[in-house]
């Protein structure tokens, strides 16, 4: 740490935060009698805690975020000439970083066209899904207004979010959910046989039981489906080998729009500018957040090609044809701005490369873990965007048991080695080590994150 603040500044800091901060996924009790970790700065890949300790941080800032790393000083720099130019206006009108920032988006994004901006993850697919609504009522009669989403998949926090998960233990006790909102069956191959899958085309057969949810609604009622093009929090699932040609064709079929959730993949976790790139997607809409500024700003985006948008504007008399919606802070001029450097850095530095590059590397070391260590049961990923499935048993694949998957967590967190696990995700399945280290990791970074899972997974397993 530079020292800006002095022990005792920090114990004040300690302190405040025991008495007034409500922290996220994270149960309290403890804090009475233990003091909650706070970090107090970042350089690269490395975090410093309010004790000086350094962690190394695999999992960018702890929900796939910080992507190009911390202490960016030329972020800070265009956000806050931003801020000093002009720093919120609201989004009925245009700013300069919304403009170019929207101009340099679209053109990593052939066959998206435009660009809608709020604040969250969460609040990008609540648009998405009341652009879906609209649509139903303007062109169906309101009939065509569910809109499906798959099982582990995660879109959110509100509460239509959460109508859309498939995360059960992630949205328990926040019911009742909006209605309209339907779940089709995951695409995991590694737990085909408890779906009593074939054991060939399994990824044709997965997007096919998608079809025959939307049968069994009717597709004249279906508006949407809305997927992650890799499911994070649900296990770092990649998809199986034909199953996004197979879902394509049929959303094209019943006159479906496509909604992928880029949340986590977009802006260079999977080593494409967005996951669904990885795959020949062409989907309706896009969204996407956490990597947009890598944290240096709060910015989402939910991008549409030129056909959705003109549904949106082929009626200028009628008061009620135009997407009535706002984020206030959708208005806020930093995060383009963020955006905007983000960007340049990720082009500049070659991230993109560096992403496939080290995350081959790093799926490599994980396949020598799993060989030496026979909780492992599978591992997989895209880029720098992995996980790693344990299990008590490989030839049942029964699942490792919770509180030892979290040991091997904290085991890391004590080596100053920050990795991720499900986490009140799938009931039963919260069993999936999750890996995000930033975009500028280096085989050292990789290296020293699989010394530290080695282990943690030799001690709590033995």
């Amino acid at each position: 740490m530079d020292g800006t603040l002095s022990q005792n500044d920090l114990s004040h800091v300690v302190e405040a935060d025991k008495a007034h901060v409500w922290h996220h996924l994270i149960q309290h009790k403890p804090f009475e009698t233990k003091d909650p970790n706070i970090i107090v700065e970042g350089k690269g890949m490395r975090v410093w805690n309010q004790a000086g300790k350094e962690h190394l941080d695999a999992v960018s800032g702890g929900v796939w975020t910080v992507n190009v790393g911390y202490g960016r000083e030329s972020i800070a720099n265009a956000v806050r000439d931003q801020l000093l130019k002009l720093n919120y206006f609201a989004g009925s009108a245009g700013s300069i970083p919304g403009a170019l920032f929207a101009e340099k988006l679209i053109e990593k994004m052939p066959g998206q066209s435009r660009v809608y901006y709020c604040n969250s993850g969460s609040e990008a697919n609540e648009k998405g899904f009341k652009m879906v609504r609209q649509i139903a009522h303007k062109r169906h009669g309101g009939k065509k207004h569910k809109i499906l989403y798959r099982d582990r998949d995660y879109h959110g926090t509100t509460i239509a979010a959460l109508s859309a998960g498939g995360q059960d233990e992630r949205g328990a006790q926040y019911g009742p959910y909006t209605p309209g909102f339907v779940r089709v069956p995951h695409c995991l191959e590694y737990r085909a046989a408890d779906q009593g899958a074939p054991t060939e085309n399994y990824g044709e057969w997965a997007a096919n039981q998608i079809e025959e949810v939307i049968l069994r609604e009717g597709p004249d009622t279906v508006g949407a489906l809305c997927l992650e093009p890799v499911t994070a929090g649900g296990g770092v699932i990649t998809p199986p080998e034909g199953y996004w040609p197979r879902v394509q064709e049929i959303c094209r079929k019943y006159d479906i729009l496509l909604h992928i959730d880029e949340v986590v993949c977009g802006v260079g976790r999977t080593g494409t500018w967005f996951g669904y790139q990885q795959y020949g997607i062409e989907p309706d809409m896009v969204t996407m957040a956490k990597g947009v500024a890598s944290g240096y700003a709060a910015i989402a985006c939910l991008t549409t090609t030129e056909a959705v948008f003109e549904m949106f504007k082929d009626d200028a008399s009628d008061p009620m044809n135009y997407f009535r919606d706002i984020s206030t802070f959708g208005g806020c001029t930093a995060g383009p701005a963020a955006a905007l450097e983000n960007l340049r850095i990720i082009e500049e530095e070659n991230l993109l490369g560096n992403c496939d590059a080290m995350g081959a590397y790093m799926l490599d070391r994980l396949s020598e873990l799993q060989d030496k260590h026979a909780v492992i049961g599978q591992v997989r990923g895209k880029g720098l965007f992995l996980g790693a499935e344990l299990v008590a048993d490989r030839d049942t694949r029964a699942p490792a048991v919770e509180a030892q998957v979290q040991a091997v967590v904290g085991d890391c967190m004590g080596q100053g080695v920050i990795i991720g696990a499900t986490n009140r995700s799938v009931p039963g399945f919260n069993n999936t080590l999750c890996f995000s280290p930033a975009l500028i990791a280096t085989r050292d970074d990789i290296d020293h994150i699989i010394e530290a899972v080695d282990g943690a997974l030799g001690r709590v397993f033995g």
